[in-house]
């Protein structure tokens, strides 16, 4: 992943439309990159391993700008996007990009799993109110194409082809809604005004299970149960448990994924 490439493909595409920057700070490089372009109050997200697993990722990117703009009309904390110049999603220089303003808050500060379900409640309950298009698969998607990826570089992939043939055979959502898609404590910035949530490219159509199981990043014994009771209804423990499962599972392909990207 071309960290410096894309820094420099959003300062210049940023500089087209008369947002200077001297300053360029990464906030994150993982599977985007985020570039605070200072000293604008703007971020770029730069599609970094995203790109080459999701065929379609700058429409993942411009989901997370419609979720957002919903999401705060009523009233919800979100990142939005910026003012300063025209959010996208762009391709420049080969990268796709958006931008959003620059929120102040505490990159250290991270929310307990426990603090987190509490916040989904009502994240979800707005997040029904949304009617536009989203995907129905999800993380199956990503799953997917992550494995064809890696087929192609003739990754030997048996054990993690059966685990997903074993997924998907137990595969059988009900009660869907749009979800946030990946609310675990990195999505969700710590501000002097409380919480606000962040990212929402990967919002899909699909059971709250999924969510509580981003939102509790682990398959501990007992988990599931707490995560489910915290919540307060709306998923079983043993729904929870599946989506640990296929959460967990996903991690590991990306380990992979990583080492081959």
């Amino acid at each position: 992943m071309n960290v410096h490439g894309s820094v420099r493909a959003a300062v210049s595409l940023a500089a087209s439309h008369g947002v200077v920057c001297d300053d360029p700070v990464v906030l994150k490089a993982a599977s985007n990159v985020l570039v605070h372009l200072r000293p604008a109050q703007v971020v770029a997200r730069i599609a970094g391993r995203t790109a080459l697993m999701r065929p379609s990722v700058a429409s993942h990117f411009a989901r997370d700008l419609s979720i957002s703009a919903f999401l705060a009309s009523r009233g919800v904390p979100v990142v939005t996007a910026s003012s300063k110049l025209p959010s996208g999603p762009h391709t420049h220089d080969g990268y796709v990009m958006s931008f959003s303003a620059f929120v102040p808050h505490d990159p250290d500060a991270r929310l307990s799993a426990n603090d987190l379900l509490k916040l989904l409640p009502d994240l979800h309950s707005e997040l029904r109110h949304y009617d536009g298009p989203l995907p129905v698969r999800g993380p199956l998607d990503d799953l997917a194409n992550t494995l064809a990826y890696l087929d192609d570089l003739h990754v030997p992939l048996e054990p993690f082809q059966a685990h997903y043939a074993s997924l998907l055979s137990r595969w059988n959502p009900t009660d869907v809604q749009p979800l946030h898609g990946d609310a675990h404590h990195g999505n969700v910035m710590v501000t002097p005004s409380g919480p606000v949530w962040n990212d929402f490219e990967d919002t899909w159509r699909g059971p709250i299970a999924w969510d509580l199981a981003c939102a509790i990043g682990t398959d501990d014994e007992g988990a599931a149960q707490r995560a489910a009771e915290t919540y307060g209804g709306g998923a079983t423990p043993s729904d929870v448990d599946y989506h640990l499962e296929l959460r967990t599972f996903f991690a590991k392909l990306w380990g992979v994924f990583k080492q081959y990207s």
